[in-house]
């Protein structure tokens, strides 16, 4: 074995480890492909420090992981018995030479399980000088990246769209990737801090500051460091906005994440909420009550944070200095008459209703697409009928509580969630423990609201958007703004209460029809005293009807974190819905006769409670619901569908049901937010630089002109009233030129020849054309093509006229004014004008040279009419540089003369057809 020095050198200098998602049920590895004599674990371990949350497991004979726990959704009201991991390859064995060509590499079957078409190259690599070293911890670093929603050898497609390395694959994509985890890492070691760029500048090679900006730059725009409470967070918010306004509807968590982003990256915000507070779904009440004046607080809506390892809401935690508590696994089951349930029919059954879930899950492998159009409820029905073993009462009993769980986890009945996709967030769920926060998730949106400009009561009824901006209007005040984000329930979206002007794309309104949006209830309980132990958070009970089985079937004990005897029972499924109309007084009734059934015959006496609250989620107006689910027929593509802006990025969209990585949660809708605030921002800085462009333009209309004037007065070949020039260095047949036609020798108005069907449709272009023509000695047209179809150009025989139907018909060419060029014929122009130099340009008079024959205008200027109606693409022919074409439109700015008129005139600015 190498000693532990040398071991700790190779991981420092390996690449980012490849994680994949292993199932052992989908996933076959040969022996053959993995490392035969891999490092023990313990040497990697006591070298590499790998947080708590990464169960560290020796590797059976068959494959070499690292496990990294899921808790699967199906488990979300009781501890996880049995989980899928995050499994991450061992490293291989051997001696490492970073100045050797033979870099070890992993499994190409392991890292093709995935299917992401960024991965890093399979094949080994020369890293000699290229990978860089920034520490002996990129493993850890690269787990803490993974919790953050980062893969660990690939770009994100975010990251892709974003373009933060030149070229995908390759050493700068390794090199991005281990920057990009450090810096993650180093902003977790203390999240109240606010971490610099600078801080990396001294442990970055410098041939990779451009890769630290990038990273940097991304990490912090799309909310993934510095982001929170923390006061070197707060302090960060300019003191007055230097951007466009924003209108964000909802103070949910996603609005309340979005807003405070925005506030920071300087935008004006203001928050409209339909409620009394902040918080949307996520609702602590404080209950008091009693001679004693005993308080608690009760969390009404989302209580459990679902996975700590990365969750943004423990990091925001960690920024008011609270301290999350784990719910404990301990989780007894009672049956009807009290009395516990027996351990080994617990496990009997529980190993029975996940393997019929497993069995669920082959199926709709089997069946493909058609899985798609069948419910989970009626596949697991099916399996229980065909391969059910035979059941007692109380066995069936304990198996409703199982669907009841499956039910809350997914906020729907099962009878209703999709076989094909019911679980499909799974794997990217939050690893870690499930926790309480001490005092409630109040806590969390206070400190999110605070200095946060929230119009409370303000129920918005309709939202007009458009290529200027949006318009929100609540009650009879409109609110006016560049952008507006939509946080709101998927139940409102669903109710339409909201009027969208124009509606809503089909295609998102399919979207949001096919999303299942369920329902969860609460009954809380405040009492005297605890009665029934502290040594647990969680319990269940039975019952012998299915349609009731979610009734009151899990209770969460608060005892320890919400300073006061507090109890809450949890009502799903179908009983949920039926729990909308059931009396307040009935529900507490039934809830305290489940109570005394299990407590009483132990003798311990159940008392009448302080003070209870009743949840109805699914009347509320402003959710009409709890969270969503993919129900039949949906996917988690509609997730994505309805992350997507709208109105040319002037609507957006977030909040749980955006997230099909983390739909349902808390944190899913926190980080929808900042997703959103980074989209946000991305439109309003393209705006502004297409703005600042054209005012540029603008101003330097005349210089560019005149520069382009000079480059023609020696064309590097002229034909005619055609005029070419080109890199002179380039000798590419492919490279770009830039071609001038000329139009000479006005005079008066002539459409001889002229058909009533080419009069009619080019009537007010032939005008506007021949009265420009009148009051001009010397027009010019542009185009960009080949320096090949110039030579073509040239050789065409019949002079001008066939030149120019050589040049619409065969090539396609869009013949512009000279602002129409744009900005790619800038880039030209300008390497042309360099590799030229500073020498003088020749006189004027040479730029008609002798003998050159010029068109008669009369005929093409009809011809040229004609053919301006032709839109093709040219074969092989340069993209043409801008939207502003020939195309027989008409610009309502020809009202001057001279040059820039007739930029005007053919640059087709939809004004008008033809």
């Amino acid at each position: 074995m190498n000693p532990p020095d040398d071991i700790a050198d190779q991981f420092s200098l390996f690449p980012p480890i490849p994680f994949t998602l292993y199932d052992p049920h989908e996933i076959s590895l040969p022996v053959s492909d993995l490392n035969p004599n891999p490092t023990p674990l313990s040497a990697i371990t006591d070298l590499v420090p790998v947080p708590s949350s990464i169960q560290i497991e020796e590797p059976s004979s068959t494959h070499n992981f690292l496990s990294f726990s899921i808790p699967k959704k199906r488990r979300r009201g009781r501890p996880q018995r049995v989980s899928t991991s995050f499994s991450i390859p061992q490293f291989p064995s051997g001696t490492f030479n970073p100045n050797s060509n033979d870099f070890p590499s992993t499994s190409n079957s392991i890292r093709n399980s995935v299917g992401n078409p960024n991965s890093l190259p399979h094949t080994a690599l020369d890293t000699s000088d290229e990978i860089i070293v920034i520490n002996r911890e990129s493993t850890a670093e690269a787990v803490i990246a993974l919790t953050a929603g980062f893969p660990a050898d690939s770009l994100t497609d975010e990251e892709i769209d974003a373009g933060v390395v030149p070229v995908i694959g390759g050493i700068e994509q390794v090199n991005y990737i281990l920057i990009r985890n450090h810096i993650i890492a180093k902003w977790r070691e203390n999240v109240s801090n606010w971490v610099a760029k600078e801080m990396f500048i001294d442990s970055i090679p410098k041939h990779c500051q451009t890769l630290l900006d990038s990273a940097y730059n991304y990490l912090v725009s799309h909310g993934f460091i510095n982001f929170g409470v923390a006061p070197a967070v707060r302090e960060r918010i300019p003191a007055e906005p230097n951007k466009p306004n924003v209108v964000v509807i909802g103070a949910g968590l996603a609005g309340l994440a979005a807003a405070r982003q925005m506030l920071r990256f300087g935008f004006k915000v203001t928050v409209l909420e339909g409620r009394k507070r902040a918080g949307g779904r996520v609702y602590t009440k404080k209950m008091e009550g009693g001679g004693n004046r005993v308080s608690a607080a009760a969390e009404l809506g989302g209580s459990v944070l679902t996975g700590t390892s990365g969750n943004p809401l423990g990091i925001v935690a960690r920024q008011l200095g609270s301290t999350l508590h784990k719910v404990r696994d301990k989780c007894p089951l009672y049956t009807l008459d009290g009395k516990p349930v027996d351990p080994d029919m617990d496990m009997k059954v529980e190993t029975a209703f996940n393997r019929l879930l497993d069995k669920a899950s082959r199926l709709r492998q089997l069946m493909g697409d058609v899985s798609v159009d069948v419910s989970l409820g009626a596949s697991l029905e099916t399996f229980l009928q065909v391969d059910g073993e035979a059941v007692n009462a109380e066995e069936m009993n304990l198996f409703n509580w199982h669907l009841a769980n499956l039910e809350y986890a997914n906020a729907g009945l099962i009878s209703k969630l999709s076989l094909a996709f019911w679980d499909q967030d799974d794997p990217y769920d939050m690893g870690g423990d499930h926790c309480f926060l001490p005092g409630g998730n109040g806590k969390l949106v206070q400190a999110l609201a605070e200095n946060v400009p929230i119009l409370y009561e303000k129920i918005v009824q309709t939202i007009r958007y458009g290529n200027d901006g949006v318009q929100v209007i609540a009650g009879n005040q409109v609110f006016e703004c560049d952008m507006a984000l939509c946080t709101v329930p998927l139940g409102v979206l669903k109710s339409g209460s909201i009027k969208f002007v124009p509606e809503l794309p089909q295609r998102k309104l399919d979207g949001i029809k096919r999303l299942g949006f369920g329902l969860l209830n609460k009954v809380a309980m405040l009492f005297p005293h605890v009665f029934w132990g502290t040594d647990l958070d969680t319990f269940g009970h039975l019952s012998d009807d299915p349609s009731r089985r979610g009734e009151f079937f899990l209770f969460y004990s608060y005892a320890t974190v919400a300073g006061g005897p507090l109890l809450i029972a949890l009502v799903a499924g179908e009983a949920a819905h039926n729990f909308e109309s059931m009396p307040p007084t009935d529900a507490v009734t039934r809830v305290l006769q489940i109570l005394k059934g299990i407590y009483e015959p132990q003798g311990i006496n159940v008392p009448e409670p302080i003070q209870t609250v009743c949840t109805r989620w699914g009347s509320d107006p402003f959710s009409l619901g709890s969270y969503s689910n993919v129900a039949v027929g949906a996917s988690g593509d509609d997730y994505d569908i309805l992350a997507e802006s709208v109105g040319d990025g002037r609507l957006f969209f977030a909040g749980e049901a955006t997230t099909r990585r983390y739909p349902a949660t808390m944190h899913g809708a926190f980080l929808s937010g900042l997703r959103e605030a980074a989209n946000m921002a991305r439109y309003a800085n393209a705006r502004s630089l297409q703005i600042k462009g054209e005012r540029g333009l603008s101003k330097n209309a005349h210089s560019c002109a005149s520069l382009l004037a000079d480059l023609f007065r020696e064309p590097d070949l002229e034909f005619g009233s055609f005029s070419v020039i080109f890199g002179r260095k380039n000798a590419d047949p492919k490279s770009t030129a830039v071609l001038r036609v000329t139009f000479n020798e006005p005079r008066k108005k002539s459409q001889e020849g002229s058909t009533p069907d080419r009069q009619h449709s080019n009537k007010l272009l032939f005008q506007q054309l021949q009265s420009h023509f009148n009051q001009q000695q010397q027009l010019h047209v542009y185009t960009l093509l080949s320096r090949q179809q110039a030579l073509e150009l040239r050789e065409v025989r019949g002079g001008d006229e066939m030149r120019l139907n050589y040049l619409c018909e065969k090539l396609g060419v869009k013949l512009v004014g000279r602002k129409g060029l744009g900005s790619t014929a800038d880039s030209v122009i300008a390497s042309i004008r360099a590799q030229r130099g500073n020498r003088k340009p020749a006189s004027t008079s040479l730029a008609l040279k002798t003998g050159t024959s010029k068109l008669k205008t009369g005929t093409l200027k009809r011809k040229w009419v004609r053919r301006a109606k032709i839109v093709r693409n040219g074969n092989g022919m340069a993209p043409s540089p801008g939207s502003n074409l020939v195309n027989g439109k008409v610009s309502e700015e020809t009202r001057t003369t001279h040059q820039a008129s007739f930029d005007s005139l053919v640059s087709g600015q939809n004004q008008g057809d033809m």
